[in-house]
Parts: structure tokens; sequence; C-alpha cells
């Protein structure tokens, strides 16, 4: 098929022409992603839908293994430095927002905003997810375990949410602290990194702040571990967005037919994973009325997690028309999180 014919199918898929027959009702926009990445000459599916309701529960299992230091290390950031950055977001008194990219379950951010309202802080807590199912349990428990606490959910996309944040930016007497932890920037090229943190910049003004997680360059064996450990939990997190496609999508993929494979390239100092189609076959998607063939040992790049040297992500902040102003670490330094500033 043409790329013309791809764009006029995926149009198509979005419009709900010619689709108008199926029955079930469907998430368009999941649906033209799935299709123009599962139609690439190189497969691959956004990771941003790996997160579903049962997507979470299965991610919520891969922090609490024993493999995978980021979350503890974070979390441990966290509890070390709450002091010195509450000095910096609060600087001279003024009120300010915390605004969390991926928020998730907000477990190492309540570390800090437990430690805030113990301290009287005048903020409001702005948590952001694509995951509607996550937000909701996270705004319901702070309700219930935080009552004092000021929030504002929202539930988008990364990018959307910013467009939806430029108007409360604009004229208000605040000081903006955006959050973007667990080394959620790792997930972008460096490319797309930089386009990210620029456009965060332009809808900040001078003296707004923004905290990013990065994960650390170490020993490559711990790296991989990390993302391929011995009881298969992070190869069903990724089998399950196919499980997604078979539920949402009406397809009939055969997750014993796939298997999960991660490499890492201490060089480029970047994880890549795949799903490899374990022998030839096709899978149909009824939704979109599409059948994808698969040749035996092909794959589908399911997502990338970049690791960082302090001077990569000196390099990120003076690319993006960031200051840095001061790099946490955990114990060990595993991970930091560096906090910058719009001059």
């Amino acid at each position: 098929m043409s790329q013309t014919d791809r764009s006029e199918k995926t149009a198509a898929i979005l419009e709900g022409d010619s689709f108008e027959s199926y029955s079930r009702k469907i998430n368009r926009q999941f649906a033209a992603n799935v299709y123009e990445g599962l139609t690439a000459q190189e497969k691959f599916l956004p990771s941003k839908y790996l997160y579903n309701k049962r997507g979470d529960e299965i991610f919520q299992q891969i922090m609490a293994m024993e493999e995978y230091y980021p979350t503890r290390a974070e979390y441990e950031v966290f509890e070390l430095h709450c002091q010195e950055m509450l000095e910096h977001f609060a600087q001279n008194q003024v009120p300010f927002r915390l605004i969390e990219f991926g928020a998730g379950d907000g477990t190492k951010t309540k570390v800090l905003l437990q430690y805030f309202l113990e301290q009287d802080t005048d903020f409001t807590y702005v948590p952001i997810d694509i995951s509607a199912n996550i937000l909701q349990e996270l705004t319901a428990d702070l309700a219930e375990n935080m009552p004092e606490l000021k929030v504002q959910g929202i539930q988008d996309d990364y990018f959307r949410a910013i467009d939806q944040l430029r108007a409360s930016f604009n004229g208000q007497q605040v000081r903006n602290v955006v959050l973007f932890l667990g080394a959620n920037i790792g997930n972008f090229s460096h490319q797309e990194s930089i386009g990210f943190l620029k456009e965060i910049a332009d809808h900040l003004t001078s003296g707004d702040l923004l905290m990013t997680g990065f994960d650390l360059k170490k020993d490559p064996e711990r790296v991989l571990n990390a993302y391929f450990d011995k009881n298969g939990i992070t190869r069903d997190f990724k089998l399950n967005l196919l499980q997604r496609i078979n539920d949402e999508l009406d397809a009939d993929f055969d997750l014993d037919n796939f298997q999960y494979f991660p490499i890492y390239d201490p060089m480029e100092g970047s994880i890549r994973s795949y799903l490899v189609s374990k022998q030839d076959q096709q899978v149909t998607i009824r939704a979109i009325d599409e059948v994808v063939q698969f040749e035996a040992w092909e794959a589908i790049y399911m997502e990338r997690s970049q690791k960082y040297s302090i001077s990569d992500i000196q390099k990120l902040a003076d690319k993006s028309g960031f200051s840095v102003i001061h790099n946490f670490y955990d114990a060990d330094q595993l991970f930091t999180d560096s906090l910058w500033q719009l001059p």
C-alpha cells in the first residue's frame, strides 16, 4: 500500500468514514495510531498506549521489582532533598503550581506533597496523566489522605496538556514548577526531547522551574536486567498492548506467538524493546478492516529508554533554553532529578 493510500485510510479511521458499519464504539485516535504503526515498513506501536487499566497494574508490579532500580532511586532522591527542593520552588515565598506530567500513582511525589503541606506551603498540585484510570485513583487518594491539598487533575497526553495550560500560565502571579519525573524523558529521541523541552520553555515565563528525572548511565548489565526481569513482568507489560488491541479493536493477536526482546547499547546509552513474531502469521483487526502480515522474526518496535551522563543533561538544558540550577542524587548516584530555571 502506498503512503498516500495509508494516509487516506488513517484519515478515514479518524473521521469514521467507511467504518460506520462496525457496531462497537472505538477510540479513533488509538485505532489510527495502531493502523499507522502496524502497516509501516518497520512496524511500531506508540508506547503511550501501554498504559490502560491492566497496563497500569502491571507497571505497579514493575516498579516493585528487585531489578527495577529507577523508582526506588528517585524515591530516595525526594526523601533526601525535599527541604532543599522546597527552598528552590518557593523562593522568596512566592506561591507556586506544582505541575506534574505523567503523574502515575504519585507514590514518589507524595513525599514532596506531604512535606510541603507540613511546612504550610502555598501551592497547588496539578497532576497530568494519559491514563484516566490512574489519574482518578490518584486524585481520590489525595482527597482522602491529604484533604487540605489543592489539586487540579488533567487527563491528557503531555503535549496537549501543555496547550491546555497555556492560558493559565498568563497573567498569574505564581511560579510554575513543572515536574517530569520517573525518567520519562528517556522515552523520547534526542530531537524529540529537545523539542518537548523547548515547548515547555515556550509556555513558561522567566523564573519558572522545570525538574526532570534522568536515569544515569551505569553498569550495562544492571540496566538491561531492569527491563528484562527473571519473572517476565516487563514482558507481560509489553504484551498487554497486543491484548489491548484485541479487546478494543476486535483483533486476534495470539500473544504466545510473540517474544519480548530488549537490547541495550552502552555507547548510545539507549535501551530499546521489541515484540518479535515467532512465525509467519497474520492478524486481523476487525474494527479497522485490516489484516496485518508478519514474517517469522519480524519485530514491532515498542519503546526506548535513554540513559544519560551529567554532560548529556547539561547539553539538553542548554539546547532547550534552560539553566541548570541543581542536580539532586540518590545515595548511590544511580539517578538524578535535575532542576532547571528559565532565565
